[in-house]
This record gives structure tokens, sequence and C-alpha cells, in this order.
């Protein structure tokens, strides 16, 4: 059969990312507890498409996947995006990876245990002299209650749930429960599925005694994650969901701690 997707193409452009777009895909993910986590993942995976060509390859695409799908993992994906660039014979592949990561939680007085779910996506590129750069971004939902609240209040003070989002490029390997961790540790208190009713008194008690404007989620998180030499560059994000305004509380902080070390080996 002849293959249209190699005959020539006369408008001469450069096809930057040419690819498959949110497939929906089983995966398994090294988990620092159980060692290995089945999920489900929505996959977008590109490559670059030289101007000769009329099309790419898209079911060159899967057929990575299918090849490595027990294996996707941030330490494998130099080997996924290689893969598909030889391939296709492409310069650059990039792939985006998203999915629900479970960790299982046991409540902090009762010890009733349930699994959180948390957003999470792992990205990463490779250009054409193999460099590659990696992010990973991850979603964690808090309480938080409002200083101001319990300042002015006499009796109580009106919590908020919040969700925070960091995405951070990364130059070594980093487990997502080290980010989880760090921001389950920023706001009031952390968030559980299965709570008895003393949990509830000690998480509500201990919410109110540790009350935490959406500024001080950001700067929390920030302090931390600028402290860590696996980070070259992050983004932490706050909203706060209101409980008594018709409006969010937002915060976000960016730093580029790669730029900030090479001007500071340089002073």
């Amino acid at each position: 059969m002849t293959d249209i997707r190699n005959s020539s193409d006369f408008r001469s452009i450069d096809i930057d990312r040419v690819g498959i777009k949110n497939l929906i895909y089983p995966i398994v993910l090294r988990d620092r507890t159980k060692e290995l986590q089945q999920t489900t993942a929505t996959i977008n995976f590109y490559a670059d498409l030289p101007k000769q060509f009329k099309g790419t390859h898209m079911s060159r695409f899967v057929e990575v996947l299918n090849e490595m799908y027990s294996q996707i993992d941030v330490r494998r994906i130099d080997e996924i995006l290689n893969r598909l660039k030889s391939r296709l014979e492409a310069s650059t592949a990039h792939i985006e990876i998203s999915f629900p990561y479970f960790v299982m939680k046991s409540a902090p007085v009762s010890g009733s245990k349930g699994f959180v779910g948390y957003k999470c996506t792992i990205s990463a590129s490779s250009d054409s002299s193999g460099e590659r750069s990696e992010m990973i971004s991850v979603q964690v939902p808090l309480t938080a209650v409002c200083p101001c609240s319990k300042e002015s209040a006499d009796r109580g003070a009106h919590n908020q749930r919040s969700d925070v989002t960091v995405t951070a490029e990364i130059n070594e390997f980093i487990w997502l429960e080290e980010i989880i961790s760090i921001v389950e540790k920023s706001g009031s208190y952390e968030i559980f599925t299965h709570l008895k009713r003393e949990d509830e008194k000690f998480i509500t008690e201990h919410a109110y005694d540790n009350p935490t404007f959406v500024e001080d989620i950001v700067r929390n998180v920030a302090d931390e994650l600028r402290r860590d030499s696996r980070i070259d560059w992050f983004t932490v994000e706050a909203e706060n969901y209101e409980s008594i305004h018709s409006h969010n509380a937002y915060a976000s902080i960016h730093q580029n701690l790669a730029r900030n070390r090479q001007s500071s080996s340089r002073s």
C-alpha cells in the first residue's frame, strides 16, 4: 500500500509537535511504599515532523507505549523518548502523563486507613542533541483556617478547602510522596478519606490552633522547595475555596533556583 504520510509536502513548514493527545491508558508507577502502583493515565505524546514529510505515523506512538507501559517511571522517561525518536526518525520528543496517584493514610487518632488521591503529571522533552528536561506537577488538598476569622470571631473561625499545586523542573529523581509531604505540612492540616469522631475533633482543634492564610501556604512550601538541589525551578500555587465569600483566595510563587545558584557561584 502507498504510504501517504511519507509523501512530500509542498508548503515546506516544519511542525514542532505532532502526535496523540488525551489517550486514556493503564500505567504502572513506582510507589515509595508498595514499590509499584497501577493507575490510569491521560497521555499526550509528540514528536517533531520535518517539513519534507506530509504526516507522521500515529500508530507508532501507541506501539512505544505498549512496549513500555509496565515501566513508565520518571527514571525510564529517557528510554521512552529515545525509543519514539528512533522509531519515527525524529529529532525531538515530548510526553505528558497525567494520572491520579494514591497514598494510603492513617487518621491521626483512630488510625483508620483510607486512600487519598492526588492529581499528578510527569512531563519530559528530549531535544535534537539528546538533552532532556523533566517536570513533575502534584496537586495536594489541604484544610486552611482563616487567621482573620479566628482573630475577630468570638466563637470559632471559618475553614477553607485549599488546593495546592507544585510544578517543578527536576534534575534528579524525586518521589511524589516527598512533594506531597512538604505541601501537607504547609497548611492548617492535611486531608483524609476515613475519619472517626475522635479524628474530626483532633483535626478541627489542631487546624484552629494553626491558622494559615493562602499567602502562608505558598511561602511555607516555597521555603522548603528552595532548599532542594534536585529542583531547578518551581511554581507553587494555592487556591482556597472560600466558605463565606463569593470568590476564592489565590497566591503563587515562582523561583528559578538554577539561575540563582549560578548567580551565587559567580559572586
